[in-house]
């Protein structure tokens, strides 16, 4: 029986609307800017979020979507702020898998702040293993990510390697300002959120930070659980001196 093709090469799967746009929008934005389709499934629809409504949110992720130039977006049903690592909620992320048949698949890192992303790491990741299993019945052929690569910029860890963004850091950032609701001045949960005139300012600081680490303007940060194959010594980048 000959393979489904890919909807989608790489997709991001995070716990909320905004996650990606923080972690991995200049990625993805140079990816496609490579040819490669790109997606994202947010696993919570905001509802319990300080700000904005579950509705707002939704917008707000299309124009941030549109910004990144995805193929592919959708938002599961996992409650905002209990995400949990269940068999059913697994199913949800496998017929996703499934259906876009993703070459690569970026995940929040497995240790953070907020327990929704923490759990959406071991959550995503064991879906990836559970989609590939035949007996696993969802009406669609087994799919299993060939590369599960997680997104760090948060995370006070040393990134495997990093991705150079200096030519999207701009784009990175209108999509991730495409949430108003969140991002914008405003009086509610004022003490909980960043005020929108330093946004620009921490975005871009934390992407020098990982770019200067090697030799860039502005990059993102990733972790490989697995040992990294080099073919050639000669064409190994990053100057050691």
């Amino acid at each position: 029986m000959t393979a489904a093709a890919s909807v989608v090469d790489i997709l991001a799967i995070a716990a909320h609307r905004d996650d990606v746009e923080q972690t991995c929008g200049g990625t993805l934005l140079k990816m496609r800017a490579l040819g490669l389709e790109t997606g994202i499934l947010d696993l919570t629809r905001g509802e319990a979020g300080s700000r904005g409504t579950a509705e707002q949110r939704a917008a707000e992720a299309e124009e941030a979507g549109r910004i990144l130039g995805v193929s592919w977006r959708q938002a599961l049903d996992l409650p905002d702020g209990r995400v949990e690592n269940t068999y059913e909620n697994r199913l949800k992320i496998v017929r996703v898998l499934r259906e876009l048949r993703p070459r690569v698949v970026i995940l929040p890192y497995w240790q953070a702040r907020h327990p929704d992303h923490a759990t959406s790491a071991t959550l995503g990741y064991e879906a990836c293993f559970l989609s590939g299993l035949a007996r696993v019945d969802t009406s669609a052929e087994p799919h299993r990510p060939y590369k599960v690569i997680y997104a760090s910029l948060y995370a006070d860890v040393r990134p495997s390697f990093v991705v150079d963004i200096t030519p999207y850091a701009e784009q990175r950032y209108r999509s991730l300002m495409a949430y108003r609701s969140q991002y914008a001045n405003v009086a509610q949960a004022g003490n909980l959120f960043v005020p929108e005139e330093e946004i620009r300012e921490r975005t871009f600081a934390e992407a020098r930070h990982y770019g200067q680490l090697a030799g860039l303007r502005y990059a993102e940060p990733f972790v490989q659980k697995e040992v990294g194959l080099v073919e050639d010594l000669m064409l190994l980048p990053v100057a050691s001196l």
